[in-house]
């Protein structure tokens, strides 16, 4: 088993993390991020949190990532940033 990587340091979220919740049905980054809070701070761990949804095999249906070609991003749509309330 290779380690887990750290995709938002923000919010300390693992590549592991995001895998867990995709196989437990979240498949679109706006899920991920309102459950997980990744890019929600900084932004920077977007393109990462969308790189292991494409590895996961859900970015075909709605990561938002229209098409990669040669390891670079050709088209996204638009993204929707939601802030998190403390409970």
């Amino acid at each position: 088993m290779t380690p887990a990587m750290i995709v938002c340091v923000c919010k300390s979220v693992s590549d592991r993390t995001i895998r867990s919740s995709i196989a437990d049905g979240i498949d679109s980054f706006d899920e991920l991020q309102f459950e997980l809070g990744v890019a929600s701070c900084c932004g920077r761990c977007e393109e990462s949190v969308r790189d292991v949804m494409l590895q996961s095999g859900v970015c075909a249906s709605r990561c938002g990532v229209a098409e990669h070609h040669h390891g670079q991003v050709v088209e996204m749509v638009a993204v929707t940033f939601y802030e998190r309330k403390a409970a």
